[in-house]
């Protein structure tokens, strides 16, 4: 009778717990993708043009990437429950000011900088929590859902922004997520809490340099498709003749690497440490962690890639494109959630393989499917795959990262694991991005220059107007440019049809390289247990 009554108050306190921590990620995470379709909008609302909300989204990024590790020490010393509280209190209180802001200033204080730091408390605190509610048999499983809900907050933020932008206003998504937080908030106090750690102090030297240096490496990499990688793009700035967003990523290097080797003296000497360098010599901890960086890089990319096509190429508006997307969603929550159910003893080895294989599949098929004429349903199946791929790493990757290391270092490890999620997505959308803007470019310009029906002249013009990089543009703003320009109406039709071939070109060429990228993460898989945590032999 005790055991039943046990194993009822642990059902019950899942279905309260679980829920509410899918929740908090779910929020965190929309708010990256969720205004990317009305960014236009959002602009003339508050007074400013589309550089000054990107670089508010841009830097909410930063904000949470450098103090992300800081915010899973601050539960160490408050205890999570708390530090999850007091993040979803910041967080609420930068949603309303969000939705109220009249101007450009208040949107960064309320969006960029509050949002971002309670992001930084809340998104620690969610792993560390699931380590305290749940077994570690039931981890795979909750993690799965928690990661599920955040990857379903990437798919389907267009489609809430869009709807929303288009039948009412952009700011009903911020006050949308102050009601949801003060539910979160109400549902808290159910949780199991991890005592904090006595005598724990924040190290405020590690804070500085771990967020200067992920600051630097983060931005530098979100600047790449304006500055170019390594060589400067025409009109851009230059370093030493280098761009600088390679010594931005090189400086952020070292201060990390300084970062590291701070933290091994503070430890040596018994001073407070941000996070304790031991952990990254675990094997479990760092295939984990590189898995994660895989996973969210090829998330990332793709997420960059379809809605281009769907919404450029197509002409599909911010609620179909939305729509054209959730089947990623729906096969990504029943392989999240399946795999743990119906195989809890299955190797995170082999899932991860089989997910990495999955998104390989989904992007093949989706690279060879694009063609000129093809319809929104030609993303379907590929997305179902890509999907399940997501949703199987999902399923392991949080139990992996944490059963590496002991259950009071769970913070620290949500805080690198948060960080490296925001790598490896800056990273993907970064690369995507500029060899789809390169392959297009080299395309666009060929096709034109072999094209009779397009004068050399008017080539030559293109090759040095377009030298930085050809826009990915819709047929109809490109008719509507030339028509302005007074083109020919027969060399603005070849023009238009060359960029229609170019945008496909482009579009495959980032496909091709997010496959390699995923045929190179099978290979870091084998770093993976090859048993579920807690099982023995």
């Amino acid at each position: 009778m005790t055991g039943d009554a046990t194993r009822t108050a642990a059902a019950a306190t899942s279905a309260v717990v679980l829920p509410t921590l899918a929740a908090g990620q779910f929020l965190m995470t929309l708010d990256s993708s969720v205004m990317n379709v009305s960014i236009a909008t959002v602009a003339q609302d508050v007074g400013t043009d589309v550089t000054g909300i990107q670089s508010a989204i841009t830097m909410y990024t930063l904000v949470m990437a450098a103090l992300m590790i800081t915010g899973g020490k601050v539960g160490q010393i408050i205890g999570y429950k708390r530090a999850f509280a007091l993040g979803c209190v910041i967080y609420g209180a930068g949603s309303l000011l969000t939705s109220l802001a009249p101007n450009l200033t208040v949107l960064l204080i309320g969006w960029s900088l509050l949002e971002g730091m309670g992001a930084a408390l809340i998104l620690p605190a969610i792993v560390a929590l699931v380590a305290a509610n749940f077994g570690r048999s039931q981890r795979p499983r909750a993690y799965g859902l928690v990661a599920a809900s955040g990857a379903i907050a990437v798919a389907v933020g267009p489609l809430i922004g869009g709807a929303l932008t288009t039948y009412a206003s952009w700011r009903w998504v911020f006050a949308g997520e102050v009601v949801v937080v003060l539910g979160i908030l109400a549902l808290t106090r159910r949780m199991s809490e991890l005592p904090p750690s006595p005598g724990t102090r924040l190290d405020l030297g590690g804070t500085a340099l771990s967020g200067l240096g992920l600051v630097l490496v983060v931005y530098g990499i979100l600047r790449a498709g304006a500055w170019g990688f390594v060589n400067p793009k025409p009109g851009g700035p230059s370093w030493l003749g280098l761009s600088p967003v390679f010594w931005l990523v090189i400086a952020g290097g070292l201060v990390l690497l300084g970062f590291l080797s701070r933290e091994r003296r503070r430890r040596d000497r018994g001073q407070p440490v941000l996070i304790d360098p031991a952990m990254l010599d675990n094997r479990q901890l760092r295939g984990g962690l590189t898995a994660f960086g895989f996973q969210y890089l090829l998330q990332a990319g793709l997420f960059f890639t379809v809605p281009l096509f769907l919404s450029v190429a197509l002409g599909l508006s911010a609620v179909d494109t939305g729509v054209r997307i959730l089947p990623l969603s729906v096969s990504l929550l029943v392989a999240a959630v399946g795999v743990p159910r119906f195989l809890p003893q299955a190797s995170p080895r082999r899932v991860v393989r089989v997910g990495f294989l999955a998104l390989l599949a989904g992007l093949v098929l989706l690279a060879a499917t694009l063609q000129l004429g093809a319809g929104p349903a030609v993303v379907t199946g590929p997305l179902l795959l890509a999907g399940l791929g997501i949703g199987a790493l999902a399923s392991q990757l949080g139990a992996v990262t944490v059963s590496a290391v002991p259950d009071e270092q769970s913070a620290e490890v949500g805080g690198l694991q948060n960080t490296i999620t925001n790598l490896g997505a800056s990273v993907g959308t970064a690369l995507a991005g500029a060899v789809l803007i390169s392959a297009l470019t080299t395309s666009f310009l060929t096709g034109i220059r072999d094209n009779p029906a397009v004068p050399d002249s008017v080539y030559q013009q293109a090759q040095v107007q377009l030298a930085a990089g050809v826009p990915f543009v819709s047929d109809a703003q490109l008719s509507a440019g030339l028509a302005a320009a007074g083109v020919d109406p027969a060399q603005a039709e070849a023009i238009v049809a060359e960029n229609e071939q170019a945008r496909l070109d482009g579009l495959r060429a980032a496909l091709a390289l997010l496959a390699l990228v995923a045929l190179v993460a099978l290979f870091f898989a084998r770093r993976l247990p090859a048993r579920q945590p807690g099982e023995s032999g």
